[in-house]
């Protein structure tokens, strides 16, 4: 799994909840170029992404992700408001999205449906 979030805390949040559920985490970017630069290199099962990070949002970066790789599994993660761009990020490529604040329990439903 690939992380992608602007905040550390939300990065370690969501970090916990897939490493406590038994997923490796093998590694974290903090803005769009790097989630796609990181996404090349490690090509991880599953990335979460941040729809609002600096450089580059979560939204381009998953176009870009998903141009690289059609197979890509993106799981999107939004605040409150921001159903918009939920619905903008899905059209672009991701599989599915969680609110925050997360529910460990949306958030392990959402990542073992998008790899199922």
């Amino acid at each position: 799994m690939l992380i992608c979030d602007d905040a550390i805390f939300m990065r370690t949040m969501v970090g916990d909840i897939l490493q406590q559920a038994g997923f490796e985490i093998v590694g974290e970017a903090e803005s769009g170029v790097q989630a796609i630069e990181k996404y090349q290199a490690l090509k991880p099962d599953l990335v979460t992404m941040d729809i609002v990070m600096p450089d580059m949002g979560g939204i381009d970066a998953v176009r870009e992700i998903t141009r690289l790789d059609p197979g890509a599994r993106v799981l999107m993660c939004s605040a409150m408001g921001q159903q918009a761009l939920v619905v903008e990020a899905l059209q672009a490529g991701a599989k599915d999205f969680v609110v925050k604040p997360f529910q460990p329990s949306r958030v392990l439903e959402a990542v073992e449906r998008i790899l199922s």
